[in-house]
């Protein structure tokens, strides 16, 4: 599993509403493990993809920002982080 950061400048509840409204309109089971972080300058999004190609392929996607575009999500900035090599969690956050 591969990990990248989308980090969306703006207002944090806007940019989250933005968010909501995207991830509403992928299928079911699109997502494996997704972090989206609300800070001063906007949202961070991680996200992860089964390898550093697919990544990158699918931050350039057409199709991928359009879904941003219309989301209402400004341009990202792609920030390719790393290789997963343990991932631990026990609750999920609304």
């Amino acid at each position: 599993m591969y990990f990248s950061a989308y980090h969306f400048d703006g207002e944090p509840g806007l940019l989250q509403d933005a968010y909501q409204r995207m991830v509403a309109g992928l299928p079911d089971g699109q997502i494996d493990v997704q972090l989206c972080v609300a800070h001063h300058q906007g949202i961070t999004v991680y996200d992860s993809c089964p390898s550093q190609e697919i990544a990158v392929a699918f931050a350039g996607d057409p199709g991928f920002r359009a879904a941003l575009a219309e989301a209402g999500l400004p341009e990202p900035r792609f920030e390719p982080l790393g290789t997963v090599y343990a991932a631990h969690g026990v609750r999920s956050v609304p």
